[in-house]
């Protein structure tokens, strides 16, 4: 055990694997934010005792994932194995995706007709009440699985040494985790934001299944997209609805002469 661990420390401070720490820790961050916004939309139909306990177990179950799946490192470079099904050539990765990709535009949508339509959603007994923290937590197990596999194959992308991209991976958690409450607090009081993240959601559920159909897009743009649509809208946020132009200012609407009798 001692030379194990002696084995670990020696390769965990070296220059190479303090910048692919770095790195990647940034990495898994980023690409948690989606994550992590699935997590705070889905806890918002639950009652606000159990919202903590939700973040808490969906995001420990993504390290637990995460870490189980880069244990494995060799069975998860397998899923790239392309083979046959019906003239199409894809892998278990692809379909990984794919089923990923529709299961997110489908929550997504089913969220959005719910904030659109709040009486047809609750006229048939359901809803939020009939939402209950077991159901919540399958969910977020199951879109863990698919963003699981994204980021254990971008951090073994970057280097081989499985004890750095485990302690990125719970660095990353442990951020994602003290930004939680803050994050669904701020969707929550903000229905635009909540509404501009389920519009994410579409989004990274269609980029899901174009990667699963062969269609790569780059993440870069689609981050890029979602931090300038985040800026709009914390932008319009910041804007007074109840303030009114001064007399004189130029656009100013006229003022009416009151009435003589």
């Amino acid at each position: 055990m001692p030379e194990f661990i002696a084995q670990i420390t020696e390769q965990l401070f070296t220059t190479e694997a303090l910048v692919a720490l770095l790195t990647i820790t940034a990495l898994e961050i980023v690409l948690g934010i989606d994550n992590l916004v699935f997590i705070a939309i889905l806890s918002q139909r639950l009652p606000e005792h159990q919202r903590p306990k939700a973040w808490r177990i969906g995001l420990l179950a993504a390290a637990g994932v995460r870490v189980i799946l880069l244990l494995t490192v060799g069975w998860v470079m397998r899923l790239d194995s392309e083979f046959s099904l019906l003239g199409w050539h894809t892998s278990p990765k692809d379909l990984i995706l794919i089923a990923g990709g529709f299961f997110l535009l489908w929550k997504a949508t089913h969220e959005i007709h719910a904030m659109l339509t709040p009486h047809a959603v609750h006229t048939d007994g359901k809803g939020a009440a009939a939402v209950t923290l077991g159901g919540v937590i399958v969910q977020i197990l199951l879109l863990d699985m698919v963003f699981s596999l994204d980021s254990v194959i971008t951090a073994v992308g970057m280097t081989d040494i499985v004890p750095v991209m485990i302690l990125a991976v719970l660095i990353a958690i442990g951020v994602m985790l003290t930004f939680a409450k803050p994050l669904s607090d701020f969707v929550r009081r903000h229905p635009p934001i909540k509404m501009l993240a389920l519009a994410f959601l579409v989004l990274i559920g269609g980029v899901l299944l174009a990667d699963g159909f062969g269609h790569h897009i780059p993440r870069g743009y689609i981050y890029a997209a979602m931090g300038f649509a985040v800026l709009v809208e914390l932008l319009q946020l910041n804007i007074d609805p109840t303030h009114k132009p001064k007399k004189g200012k130029v656009g100013a609407p006229p003022v009416e002469a009151p009435n003589k009798p």
